[in-house]
């Protein structure tokens, strides 16, 4: 039963966390096409705010995912496909900070047709997630 809890909590959590990873790069998106000023602001601060709470629901996500993992002996070539791309995301995850930095600093480089395509990127991932836990190609 406990298993099932923890399954479930896993899941919410990496549903949750992903609705950030789906949003915040849209932010950034509208970022790269605003001017200094009022919307700016107020766009930056949805940023950080979302950053901020999507950041202990990834936290939590790969610790009741490591848990089921190690506790509960997940196995299997699909779940070795599947842990490199979450250390991606993770990845992705810590760039989108950096982004962030980038947006508060003025510093940003990157168009707004930049952001469209990196927005994809966690659509992406969590498609091949989707398959290899349900599927188990391999």
């Amino acid at each position: 039963m406990a298993y099932l809890y923890l399954k479930a909590f896993h899941i919410f959590f990496v549903v949750s966390w992903f609705a950030g990873l789906f949003y915040l790069p849209r932010l950034y998106v509208n970022l790269a096409m605003a001017q200094p000023g009022a919307e700016y602001d107020r766009l930056l601060l949805m940023a950080h705010k979302l950053f901020r709470f999507m950041t202990p629901l990834a936290v939590l996500a790969v610790i009741c995912g490591s848990v089921l993992w190690l506790g509960y002996g997940i196995s299997g070539g699909w779940l070795h496909a599947k842990l490199v791309l979450v250390a991606a995301l993770i990845g992705y995850h810590a760039y989108c900070y950096t982004l962030l930095q980038h947006f508060r600093q003025q510093r940003n480089q990157r168009s707004h047709v930049w952001f469209r395509v990196f927005n994809e990127i966690p659509v992406l991932a969590l498609l091949a997630v989707v398959i290899l836990v349900v599927v188990k190609p391999f």
